[in-house]
């Protein structure tokens, strides 16, 4: 899988920009801050429906714009003529919007697995330097890589929480609860751990495929034993 044409509206710096690509490596050089991250983060985007730099889409939109578009052309591979057009459409303060090969998509996140990406940033440090849901954060994306409904779980996840979280701040300083407050509390409780079971064991199985490849690598860098280790 590849790109070979990427186009971005009112993305980050850039007013307009249309850019052909070949397979194999390519390089972009430029002075400081002339936009060389934004080319990448705009697929990152595409592929994962998330920046790698900021939290919000709104920092994504060009200062005094109203939306944002990043579009790209995918090849199946170089043995594999077959193409896909897909399309993201950010907009400050609306749903955002995309469609695969100009067919709108019901949902924006159905256009996850249309681009698979791997992104090397100094933001990645976070990942053994940070916190612990910065790691969760970056098995969370790479499960939803590899599984393109993870994304709708994370989605229900969050979803349920807000909502459970609500009810318990709702019902504070009650000495008692209703029977219909119980009922309720279990329904969300019931939810949570289901979609939290899942995503749990989408990120032990994701760690697990993972485990070697981190072990041999680090082998290759650094001789040491025992060498490299990883547990959820």
């Amino acid at each position: 899988m590849f790109v070979t044409h990427l186009q971005l509206a009112d993305f980050r710096c850039y007013q307009h920009a249309d850019i052909e690509l070949q397979p194999g490596v390519s390089v972009f050089l430029g002075a400081n801050g002339q936009g060389k991250t934004n080319l990448l983060e705009a697929l990152v985007y595409l592929a994962t429906l998330g920046s790698h730099r900021v939290a919000t889409d709104a920092p994504l939109i060009r200062s005094g714009a109203e939306r944002a578009l990043v579009r790209a052309k995918i090849q199946a591979g170089l043995d594999d003529s077959r193409q896909l057009l897909a399309e993201v459409e950010l907009q400050l303060g609306k749903a955002n919007k995309a469609s695969i090969n100009r067919s709108p998509l019901r949902r924006v996140r159905d256009v996850l697995g249309s681009l698979r990406v791997v992104i090397f940033a100094p933001e990645d440090l976070a990942i053994v330097k940070g916190d612990p849901a910065d790691r969760r954060h970056f098995l969370d994306e790479l499960a939803t890589t590899r599984w393109p409904r993870i994304a709708s779980v994370r989605a229900e996840y969050d979803r349920v929480l807000r909502q459970r979280s609500a009810l318990l701040k709702s019902l504070a300083g009650q000495r008692r609860l209703s029977d219909e407050a119980e009922i309720t509390l279990q329904v969300w409780d019931d939810s949570l751990a289901g979609f939290g079971a899942e995503l749990v064991a989408a990120r032990m199985a994701t760690l697990t495929d993972l485990l070697p490849l981190l072990e041999d690598s680090y082998a290759q860098l650094v001789e040491v034993d025992p060498g490299a280790k990883a547990q959820y």
